[in-house]
């Protein structure tokens, strides 16, 4: 019963969130679990040190990277919503949650992190202003060391063109069963 109660108050938090500021909360709902987990199952885990998720939300796909990394794998969220950052912090208290993509650089470096091997990505591109998409993914090419993973979702194939002059884009995977149906982008950073 808890359990249900958790999940309907979070969908409620969600569309308030998305209603007040649809810039930064890209969707109604959040992510499902069919999207999360063909995010999660396109890391190779074993490789992974150190991960940042960019737009953690209510940590719907937060909560598939422990089960999936190693115990010693350092995670970073990143989270604007100041209410759905304080939720991420008390539901996962070993991650360190930060504000703002565009300061990637510097969460790393206080994390004392040298380069990320893997960042997942949910924040909702297609809102935001062209310069500002530019800085987030010049930080995330920045942060990752060379061949790192990049797996993001977007609800349109609009960011292709622009993540492929940046990253060799492996996969697009389609997960139908989300609101909106979403498109995976499994991507490694060019040497």
């Amino acid at each position: 019963m808890i359990r249900i109660s958790h999940l309907v108050h979070e969908r409620f938090m969600f569309l308030f969130k998305f209603l007040h500021s649809p810039t930064y909360v890209g969707s109604i709902t959040p992510s499902s679990r069919f999207l999360a987990k063909k995010m999660i199952e396109s890391i190779p885990w074993s490789e992974v040190h150190a991960v940042a998720e960019l737009g953690a939300g209510t940590g719907a796909i937060t909560q598939y990277i422990s089960p999936a990394a190693r115990a010693q794998t350092k995670v970073l969220l990143f989270e604007k919503d100041q209410t759905m950052q304080q939720s991420l912090k008390r539901r996962f208290p070993n991650y360190l949650c930060y504000s703002d993509s565009r300061e990637l650089q510097l969460a790393i470096k206080n994390a004392e992190i040298e380069q990320l091997d893997c960042i997942i990505s949910g924040l909702p591109f297609f809102n935001f202003p062209q310069a500002m998409r530019d800085q987030i993914v010049e930080q995330i090419h920045l942060s990752l060391r060379d061949g790192g993973m990049f797996v993001a979702f977007q609800y349109s194939k609009q960011m292709k063109q622009q993540l492929g002059e940046w990253f060799d884009i492996e996969e697009i995977k389609f997960v139908p069963m989300n609101i909106p149906p979403a498109f995976v982008y499994v991507c490694r950073k060019k040497a």
